[in-house]
This record gives C-alpha cells, sequence and structure tokens, in this order.
C-alpha cells in the first residue's frame, strides 16, 4: 500500500514514523515547506516519550512527484483543509481513499466537496503528541482511534486503513455512526484546548487546579445542551468524567492549541469551541464560557500579530 501523511505538524509526524518504522507500506510526508521538507529527509523523524521511533522517510513538498497513493491521511490544522485539498490533486486517483483525524469539525464537508463522500474517511484519535521540532515529536498519550464513512458503509479500504493503524500502533476500531465519534471528539477538545491554551497549564494540570476544573466542566456542560438539543448521541455517558480521563491519561501531553499559542501560531479555535457557539448562537442556547474562551485565544492570537 502506498500511504501520503499530509501535514508534517505532531500527529502526522507520528503517524508517519509509526507507519514507516512499523510496517512494510511506502510512506510518504508531504509538507508544504521545502525547506523544512529537506530538513525532515536529511535527519528522519524521531519520536521519544512514550514510544522510542528513529528512522529515515520519504518527505515531498511536491505532491506530483509523489503521485498517485492508495490511501492520503489528512493531519493539517482545520483552517489549513481547503488548501491542502487544492494541493494534493496529484497524491488522489479514482482508486484513493481520504482520511482526516482532524480536531473540530467541518473538515469532513471540505473533503467530501473535494474528493466525493465515497471516498472520505472521517476519524478521531486519542494519541496525544507534542512537536519538539521539524520532524521531532514527544508521544505524551494514548488513546482509542476510531474511523468510518457517514454512509455507515464500510468497504474493504476502510477495513484495510483500520488495520494498517492498528499494526503501527494506533489501535483503531471502526464506527458505523463516525459523526458521534467526531461530536465526542469534539466535546474533549472544547474542554481542554482553550483552557490549556489560555493557562498554559499542561492536560494533566487542567484538572488538578479547582478554578480550572470548574471552567473545564462548564465549558463541557454548555456543549452538550447544544448536543442534546441536536440529538446527537455520544460514545461515552458521562462526557465530563470521559474529558477529566483523557485528561489523565494524556497528563503530561501540551494540547495542540497550547502548542500554536507557545508558537505564535493560529489556533484551531473557530473549529473547536467556535463551532458550539455557533450551534447554539443558531439554536438559541447560551455559550458564555465557551465565548469568554474563544475571545481569550482570539486576543493571544492578536497579540503575536501585532508583536510579530
Amino acid at each position: 500500500m502506498k500511504v501520503a501523511v499530509v501535514g508534517p505538524g505532531a500527529l502526522g509526524c507520528l503517524i508517519a514514523g509509526f507507519l514507516k518504522s512499523r510496517t512494510k507500506e511506502e510512506v510518504w510526508l508531504i509538507d508544504k515547506s521545502p525547506e523544512r521538507a529537506k530538513r525532515i529527509r536529511e535527519d528522519g523523524i524521531r519520536i521519544e516519550g512514550m514510544s522510542s521511533v528513529v528512522c529515515a522517510i520519504n518527505v515531498s513538498a511536491n505532491p506530483k512527484e509523489v503521485g498517485p497513493c492508495d490511501l492520503v491521511l489528512i493531519c493539517v490544522k482545520s483552517y489549513s483543509t481547503d488548501d491542502a485539498c487544492k494541493d494534493i490533486k496529484d497524491l488522489v486517483s479514482d482508486k484513493t481513499f481520504i482520511l482526516t483525524l482532524q480536531n473540530g469539525i467541518g473538515n469532513v464537508q471540505v473533503l467530501n466537496d473535494h474528493f466525493g463522500p465515497e471516498r472520505v474517511i472521517a476519524g478521531a484519535t486519542n494519541h496525544g503528541a507534542t512537536l519538539v521540532g521539524p520532524g521531532h515529536v514527544r508521544h505524551a498519550g494514548r488513546g482509542d482511534t476510531v474511523i468510518g464513512m457517514y454512509s455507515g458503509k464500510t468497504p474493504g479500504p476502510v477495513r484495510d486503513a483500520a488495520n494498517l493503524l492498528t499494526k503501527c500502533g494506533f489501535e483503531t476500531k471502526i464506527s458505523k455512526d463516525i459523526d458521534s465519534v467526531i461530536w465526542s471528539k469534539l466535546v474533549i477538545n472544547i474542554g481542554i484546548n482553550a483552557l490549556s491554551a489560555v493557562t498554559r497549564l499542561k492536560n494533566g494540570m487542567l484538572i488538578k487546579h479547582e478554578g480550572s476544573r470548574q471552567i473545564l466542566r462548564n465549558s463541557v456542560q454548555e456543549a452538550m445542551k447544544v448536543i442534546k438539543r441536536k440529538r446527537i448521541k455520544l460514545v461515552y455517558d458521562d462526557p465530563i468524567q470521559k474529558v477529566e480521563s483523557v485528561c489523565k491519561a494524556t497528563s503530561r501531553n501540551v494540547s495542540s492549541m497550547l502548542q500554536d499559542v507557545l508558537s505564535s501560531k493560529r489556533t484551531e479555535i473557530d473549529y473547536i469551541n467556535g463551532a458550539i457557539m455557533r450551534q447554539g448562537k443558531a439554536l438559541g442556547i447560551p455559550t458564555p464560557v465557551n465565548e469568554v474562551l474563544i475571545d481569550l485565544v482570539k486576543t493571544i492570537e492578536l497579540s503575536h500579530e501585532e508583536a510579530g
């Protein structure tokens, strides 16, 4: 199988490194930056923490030189999904399946618009990873990975993708109700990401301080009001308990949004807490805690722009 991982961030490098070192498949890492691609090509991928991997990998900033793949994994930030889809046309043939393991809501629709829903696999993973440098990742937490198609069908390529991810260390299950899985992951991100970005605390510390723990709970409770109104069934019974258990399981992890803040990069706030705020407004459900978190994160983003 020929596999391309699009996006050399923490998750992209983690998956690419696992695929390259633990399977015999042809694996490519796709990077929009030629300079960074050259560095990763020369230095390889290094994973430390809960896993230890050092390996060389094929890296390219030119999808044309890679050509059509059997499976393309999308690991870019949500705000870059549309641009990434335009850039990777040469990776996609009539037989290619595209899998997203991104955060937030809206990525699947963008992929459907570009490639057709019959070839798009949605998914979510609770593995935690921190980007230390180009191609250098700290594996900070293990968790479930679930994939599936919105049609509820399970064609061979979906099973192949699940088997491949499981083989490389991402124990993966297939769901016929992937929408519930995506919303279930969204709730976890709502509880952790923005709060960690504002407080600059690692996941585990969010529930050790009473103040941050209460904000976490309040933001999740607001999200649940929206989700219940939309009649979406989550994959777990107690959302707050689930979010707090993820904090414990990934206690040393620096959330992706905190990583963005520390690197003075744009965050995915609009696709996480922002998604709940928009849905809440449409349904007439107040989401004041999430709105404050959004305002704080956006203020941090603006401060980076002004300083830059």
